[in-house]
């Protein structure tokens, strides 16, 4: 019988299907199992390579597949596509998986721990937080334009529309008051447990050496740095900086042919959440730069003396990006060049 080398798994809620391929390629058996029979099926396989889809579920799969002795690899779903073969169906995306999994120059996502994901809730679970804060604010700010109140866009503007909620002189109607009470009330909720949850986030960067680090780089503070720890993947996945910010999604996209190089905008695949707070960062490093000025000898400086604002925040946040993979993996704190602000 010939001995399976490479294992393709489609994850499912409740039926998986297995795929396994010979060292050549050629198909061995093709399966499906029920949740219960997974890990008593691996069990009873040789050591082999061990291919899923990165997704919801796969690490935790990747963990228990792991401890039975097989070597297990995560791919981005966006690598295993171009193997489906016209129709798609689970035997198919198992088998796509597998043949992914053989091509040598394959990218593979590194298998997380329970204790690196763990440290990820407190920032998927605040995104969820900002997220329904800015929906009661832009409904705060919709209702009481009915009424002829007008305020700047931003957070920091909103305590003027409350002010008209909460005022009894005020002309709003006492239906719409009542109604928009309740919204203020869940809006001032939400601010409390974001920054409960900063305060957290500023604790874990104080007591992390780390963390520290990362935030002597001008751009980056504690929410920042404490995200590069709980997002990314070990620092050595990456070759260097660029990949670091290429994972992030903080550089072009490559349209090129016929030995004519075209860039467009930026490829905004990778780490979300760490490529927005990157971006914010970086626009408050530019506003800061354009307010107070920097030296016109800057990188900086020649960056706002002939690019668009918001190009220049980008270069900002990748060149940030960058250096944070420089600290990671050399150690030490960032020192400023002389010539740069």
């Amino acid at each position: 019988m010939t001995e399976v080398s490479t294992i393709g798994l489609d994850l499912a809620k409740n039926v998986f299907q297995a795929h396994g391929a010979d060292a050549a390629g050629a198909p061995v058996f093709r399966r499906k199992l029920r949740r219960d029979q997974v890990l008593a099926f691996f069990a009873s396989q040789p050591s082999c390579v061990v291919a899923m889809e990165a997704c919801p579920g796969a690490h935790h799969w990747g963990r228990e597949i792991g401890k039975l002795g097989h070597t297990v690899k995560l791919i981005a779903p966006a690598y295993v596509k171009p193997f489906v073969k016209r129709q798609k169906n689970d035997a198919a995306d198992a088998e796509a998986i597998c043949e992914a999994a053989q091509r040598p120059t394959m990218r593979f996502v590194a298998v997380k721990s329970e204790a690196k994901q763990a440290s990820a809730v407190i920032f998927r679970t605040r995104d969820v937080l900002v997220g329904q804060r800015t929906q009661l604010i832009n409904a705060i700010r919709g209702h009481l334009a009915e009424y002829g109140q007008i305020v700047p866009q931003g957070p920091a503007h909103v305590e003027r529309l409350i002010a008209q909620i909460e005022d009894p002189a005020s002309d709003l109607p006492p239906a719409a008051r009542a109604s928009l009470a309740v919204l203020v009330g869940t809006l001032r909720h939400l601010q409390e447990q974001t920054a409960a949850l900063d305060a957290e986030i500023a604790a874990r960067a104080k007591a992390d050496d780390t963390a520290r680090r990362l935030m002597s780089v001008p751009g980056i503070g504690p929410l920042i740095a404490t995200a590069i720890e709980a997002l990314a993947p070990p620092v050595e996945t990456f070759r260097s900086g660029r990949d670091f910010a290429a994972w992030v999604g903080l550089t072009p996209v490559q349209r090129s042919t016929g030995g004519k190089e075209r860039l467009g905008r930026t490829s905004r695949m990778g780490e979300r959440t760490l490529r927005r707070l990157l971006i914010i960062a970086a626009s408050a490093v530019v506003r800061w730069a354009k307010r107070k000025g920097v030296p016109a000898e800057s990188w900086l400086g020649q960056m706002l003396a002939r690019k668009p604002p918001m190009l220049v925040i980008v270069a900002v946040a990748n060149k940030n990006a960058r250096i944070a993979w420089a600290l990671l993996t050399k150690g030490g704190i960032y020192r400023a060049p002389a010539a740069t602000a």
